[in-house]
C-alpha cells in the first residue's frame, strides 16, 4: 500500500470513528504530504481575510472565507466561490485556525457534492495551551509546515 493510500485510509477511519459526515480527518503533516504528492488535491483555507493578512497564510492554498471579520458572519458566497475554484472531483482539504470552521466547510462541501472532502484537524494554529495561547501545542505552524507571514 502506498503512503498516500495509507494516510487517506487513516483519515477516513478517524472520520468514521468520530461520526463525521465528510470523507476524512487529516493531521496537518498528512494534509501537507497529500498536497505535495497527490496531483489535483486542493487545500482550501477558510480563515477570514484578517487572519490570513495578520497571522499568515499557506502557500498554494485556495483562500475562501467561511466567515468574515469583523462580526464573523457566514460568507453567503462560500459555495459559489468553492465551485469556481475547486473541481467537485478533486480531493479537497479544508483548514482554518483550529479545525472548527473547516469542519463545517467540509460538511457543507460534502452535502454540495464534493465526495472527497477532508478536514485538517488542529488547523493552522491548534488549540490553546494552559495559558490560553495558540501555536504551542499543535497545528500547521507548530508542525513546521510551510507558511508565509501576512
Amino acid at each position: 500500500m502506498g503512503k498516500i493510500t495509507a494516510i487517506l485510509q487513516a483519515a477516513q477511519q478517524r472520520a468514521r470513528d468520530a461520526g463525521f459526515s465528510y470523507e476524512g480527518a487529516l493531521l496537518p503533516g498528512e494534509a501537507y504530504e497529500i498536497l505535495q504528492s497527490a496531483p489535483g488535491a486542493k487545500l482550501v483555507d477558510v480563515r477570514s481575510r484578517a487572519e490570513l493578512d495578520w497571522v499568515g497564510h499557506i502557500p498554494r492554498a485556495v483562500e475562501i472565507e467561511w466567515m468574515s471579520y469583523p462580526g464573523m458572519k457566514l460568507n453567503p458566497g462560500f459555495m459559489a466561490q468553492l465551485e469556481q475554484q475547486v473541481d467537485k472531483e478533486a480531493l479537497v482539504m479544508f483548514i482554518c485556525r483550529s479545525g472548527a470552521r473547516s469542519h463545517s466547510a467540509a460538511m457543507s462541501a460534502t452535502l454540495a457534492g464534493y465526495r472527497d472532502s477532508y478536514n485538517v484537524l488542529q488547523g493552522f494554529e491548534g488549540d490553546r495551551d494552559a495559558d490560553g495561547h495558540r501555536n504551542s501545542l499543535e497545528g500547521w505552524r507548530v508542525a513546521g509546515l510551510p507558511w508565509i507571514q501576512g
